[in-house]
Protein backbone atom coordinates (compact mmCIF):
# COMPACT_ATOMS: atom_id res chain seq x y z
CA UNK A 1 0.00 0.00 0.00
CA UNK A 2 1.33 3.38 -0.85
CA UNK A 3 1.36 6.24 2.32
CA UNK A 4 -0.41 9.02 0.78
CA UNK A 5 0.87 12.79 2.68
CA UNK A 6 -2.74 14.42 3.60
CA UNK A 7 -1.46 17.56 3.44
CA UNK A 8 -0.38 17.05 -0.30
CA UNK A 9 -3.77 17.68 -1.72
CA UNK A 10 -3.91 20.98 0.87
CA UNK A 11 -1.99 23.44 -1.24
CA UNK A 12 -3.34 26.53 -2.15
CA UNK A 13 -3.31 27.76 -5.70
CA UNK A 14 -1.92 31.42 -6.59
CA UNK A 15 -2.43 33.44 -9.34
CA UNK A 16 0.60 35.56 -10.37
CA UNK A 17 0.99 37.92 -13.07
CA UNK A 18 3.89 37.11 -15.46
CA UNK A 19 5.58 39.39 -17.78
CA UNK A 20 5.77 37.36 -21.08
CA UNK A 21 7.01 39.01 -24.23
CA UNK A 22 6.28 42.28 -23.00
CA UNK A 23 2.47 41.16 -22.19
CA UNK A 24 1.46 40.86 -18.53
CA UNK A 25 -0.74 37.48 -18.49
CA UNK A 26 -1.54 35.73 -15.13
CA UNK A 27 -0.37 32.39 -13.98
CA UNK A 28 -2.60 29.93 -11.86
CA UNK A 29 -0.11 27.40 -9.65
CA UNK A 30 -0.10 25.28 -6.81
CA UNK A 31 2.61 26.69 -4.54
CA UNK A 32 4.49 23.77 -4.78
CA UNK A 33 5.14 24.45 -8.24
CA UNK A 34 5.93 28.06 -7.50
CA UNK A 35 8.55 27.26 -5.39
CA UNK A 36 10.61 24.54 -7.77
CA UNK A 37 9.83 26.94 -10.89
CA UNK A 38 11.98 29.34 -8.74
CA UNK A 39 14.55 26.06 -7.68
CA UNK A 40 14.71 25.51 -11.61
CA UNK A 41 15.56 28.84 -12.60
CA UNK A 42 18.17 29.98 -10.32
CA UNK A 43 19.48 26.29 -11.14
CA UNK A 44 19.72 27.54 -14.98
CA UNK A 45 21.37 30.96 -13.71
CA UNK A 46 17.83 32.61 -15.13
CA UNK A 47 14.84 34.53 -13.45
CA UNK A 48 12.00 32.97 -13.45
CA UNK A 49 10.22 35.34 -15.64
CA UNK A 50 12.88 33.88 -18.46
CA UNK A 51 12.47 30.51 -17.59
CA UNK A 52 8.38 30.96 -17.76
CA UNK A 53 9.01 32.95 -21.02
CA UNK A 54 11.05 29.58 -22.34
CA UNK A 55 8.63 27.76 -21.46
CA UNK A 56 5.97 29.99 -23.44
CA UNK A 57 7.48 29.80 -26.50
CA UNK A 58 8.55 25.80 -26.35
CA UNK A 59 4.71 24.48 -25.49
CA UNK A 60 2.20 23.05 -27.26
CA UNK A 61 -1.64 23.99 -27.54
CA UNK A 62 -2.01 23.34 -23.85
CA UNK A 63 -2.50 26.15 -21.58
CA UNK A 64 0.84 28.08 -20.16
CA UNK A 65 -0.25 26.82 -15.98
CA UNK A 66 -0.61 23.61 -17.78
CA UNK A 67 2.14 23.59 -19.54
CA UNK A 68 4.52 24.92 -16.62
CA UNK A 69 3.05 21.61 -14.33
CA UNK A 70 4.68 19.70 -17.09
CA UNK A 71 7.56 21.07 -17.03
CA UNK A 72 8.37 21.36 -13.55
CA UNK A 73 6.90 17.28 -13.87
CA UNK A 74 9.63 16.29 -16.67
CA UNK A 75 12.68 18.72 -14.82
CA UNK A 76 11.84 16.26 -11.10
CA UNK A 77 12.08 13.23 -13.14
CA UNK A 78 15.37 13.96 -14.69
CA UNK A 79 16.65 14.99 -11.86
CA UNK A 80 15.31 12.13 -10.17
CA UNK A 81 17.27 9.83 -13.05
CA UNK A 82 14.02 8.29 -13.90
CA UNK A 83 13.18 7.45 -17.55
CA UNK A 84 11.05 10.14 -19.50
CA UNK A 85 7.80 8.15 -19.35
CA UNK A 86 8.82 6.29 -15.74
CA UNK A 87 6.11 6.61 -13.44
CA UNK A 88 7.46 7.95 -10.32
CA UNK A 89 6.00 5.87 -6.70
Amino acid sequence: MIAVNPHAFTSGVAKRSVVIGGHKTSVSLEDEFWTELRAIAARRRMTLGDLIALVDVNRASTNLSSSLRLFVLQEVKALSGAPAGAVLS
